[in-house]
């Protein structure tokens, strides 16, 4: 769980640019200290989780919120190489989408997705519900530590 001193890194994958608009919104009116990073696509969500450019400086995320319906590298793709991945298979990931299909939950949650969560339409319902993940998540769970994280994976480096 967050401390008083830490802020919650949350990384948006999502290419709409009203949802993200909207986040960044509910990011901002909101007291838990966090911090919003987006990309447009799973490509860029690999590549910010790899630190690969322009994603050099990039935290490592406390959370993913992931749309499934993307260019390039679509979610379901991103979701899969991210669980399937050691260093990275314990970050949360959100699926955060449109689709309410019973194909894609089963399908998110086969491939270890923490949560499948359908936009909501209606605008005071989507920012409740993005209020209520940002709470369970930043006040609610106990995340796996940063800390221990980013000492077994530079040993898993050497």
């Amino acid at each position: 769980m967050p401390t008083e001193r830490s802020v919650l890194q949350v990384l948006l994958v999502e290419d709409d640019p009203a949802d993200v608009a909207l986040m960044e919104s509910v990011f901002e009116d909101h007291s838990i200290r966090s911090e919003l990073h987006h990309v447009a696509d799973g490509g860029e969500a690999l590549a910010f989780l790899h630190r690969e450019e322009p994603y050099t400086d990039a935290p490592r995320p406390d959370l993913i919120l992931l749309d499934l319906n993307m260019p390039r590298v679509d979610g379901r793709q991103a979701l899969t190489l991210i669980k399937q991945e050691d260093k990275l298979k314990s970050i949360p990931v959100i699926v955060f989408t449109t689709s309410s299909t019973e194909s894609d939950i089963a399908a998110s949650y086969s491939r270890n997705a923490n949560a499948f969560v359908t936009k909501p339409i209606d605008l005071d319902q989507f920012e409740r519900v993005v209020a209520e993940i940002r709470n369970f998540y930043g006040h609610t769970v106990t995340l796996p530590s940063r800390v221990s994280d980013v000492s077994r994976l530079d040993a898993d480096d050497e």
